[in-house]
């Protein structure tokens, strides 16, 4: 069985195709993040999990000071390349748990597709610590969804059931309206306010190669031992190009949940 904590380290293994396959985030999130929070220019921001910076350069291009605290030293470095023209921006190399967290609070701390990596016992109650009053957690989901090539996604299963025996049987991706709208971390913390959440759909295209690099970019997938992960890529492939014409296209729901330190 794999650890969360090694999960939780293997995107740092190839920063450089996750920077490259990763959808990142819609540019309308960022201008709902800003209105709901109330940030302008010059606004301090604290970012758990930057990654490749995919949700801080378009923090940092809407004038924020951003302090970017990644895990990973390589996920770092690709972050530290992509922001080098914004001078508020900061990216730490550190677990958030282990961060000691700076005298000055931050208008807004945010996660993207990262905050449920954090140990729970740590997330919530560190980031109201790392607010002002009235300051507001930003926590972003990504969410694989019906739609896009549905036929595919069904077929497809065959594959994850032969050669990952974790693979639930008969599992299909959820339509967008199933997926709960959850609040249930910062409720029981009595530290914030009642979530707000804004939803996004989009569907991307990707080639068959594009597809596969874009599954190797997930832990979990990462996580098969090589021989079973080998298997899978080539049953997708053969599956990909043989009856679907090398396309595919997925279908993702974001989530943006806001909540407000009381």
């Amino acid at each position: 069985m794999t650890d969360r904590s090694s999960l939780r380290g293997a995107f740092d293994e190839d920063a450089e195709l996750y920077d490259r396959v990763r959808p990142g985030y819609p540019g309308v999130l960022f201008d709902d993040l800003a209105a709901v929070a109330g940030l302008g220019p010059g606004a301090r921001v604290l970012e758990i999990g930057c990654g490749t910076g995919q949700a801080t350069v378009p923090l940092a291009e809407r004038g924020f000071r951003v302090t970017a605290v990644e895990l990973g030293p390589s996920m770092a470095a690709v972050a530290r390349r992509r922001l080098a023209r914004f001078p508020g921006v900061e990216v730490v190399v550190s677990a958030f748990e282990d961060w000691p967290l700076p005298d000055e609070p931050f208008d807004a701390v945010v996660s993207a597709t990262a905050f449920h990596w954090i140990d729970p016992a740590v997330a919530v109650v560190k980031s109201a610590e790392a607010l002002r009053p009235g300051g507001v957690l930003a926590v972003v989901g990504t969410h694989h969804v019906d739609g896009g090539s549905r036929a595919f996604f069904a077929d497809v299963q065959e594959c994850y059931e032969r050669f990952d025996p974790a693979t639930p049987p008969g599992l299909r991706p959820r339509a967008a309206a199933l997926v709960p709208a959850d609040s249930g971390e910062t409720d029981r913390s009595g530290r914030f306010g009642p979530a707000v959440f804004h939803r996004y759909e989009r569907e991307l295209p990707y080639t068959t190669g594009e597809y596969l690099d874009l599954l190797l970019s997930y832990s979990n997938h990462r996580a098969l031992p090589a021989a079973r992960r080998e298997g899978l890529l080539a049953c997708i492939w053969a599956l990909a190009d043989g009856r679907y014409g090398g396309r595919v296209v997925k279908r993702y729901l974001t989530e943006l949940r806001m909540t407000r330190r009381l």
